[in-house]
């Protein structure tokens, strides 16, 4: 009768525990935000400074929404964000809908179709 009480005890203690750290995980994942792009407007002219302000963080997503055919998403190193130009190899998205998630630290995204980075469609984001 005492060894079963103890692995019932046992048991229950890590029951309790796997509850405890899914709890702490989900509060983590619940956590993140997603932040849409220039809001209602999406990811458009004139979008620059729109990421002024916010308190991004690591695991946040930005979800940028525009028309594919029109406008296209370029994550650039920051000599690539001052100038509008995205390098060789540079990471694009095109879907429209993209959901990218923040790692940490600074990244920048522009869209390269000619004239439209230089149309304010860039962002720049530091995450804290």
């Amino acid at each position: 009768m005492a060894v079963r009480r103890s692995m019932s005890g046992s048991i229950g203690v890590v029951v309790l525990r796997l509850m405890l750290a899914l709890c702490f995980a989900t509060t983590l994942v619940c956590g993140q935000r997603d932040w849409t792009v220039g809001e209602g407007g999406g990811w458009t002219f004139g979008v620059a400074g729109w990421e002024n302000g916010k308190p991004f963080s690591a695991g946040d997503a930005l979800v940028f929404k525009y028309n594919p055919g029109m406008h296209n998403v370029v994550e650039v190193d920051e000599a690539g964000y001052n100038s509008c130009t995205a390098g060789a190899g540079a990471r694009t998205y095109t879907s429209g809908n993209d959901n990218i998630r923040l790692s940490g630290g600074k990244t920048f995204y522009i869209c390269s179709f000619p004239g439209h980075c230089q149309g304010g469609m860039k962002i720049a984001v530091a995450t804290r």
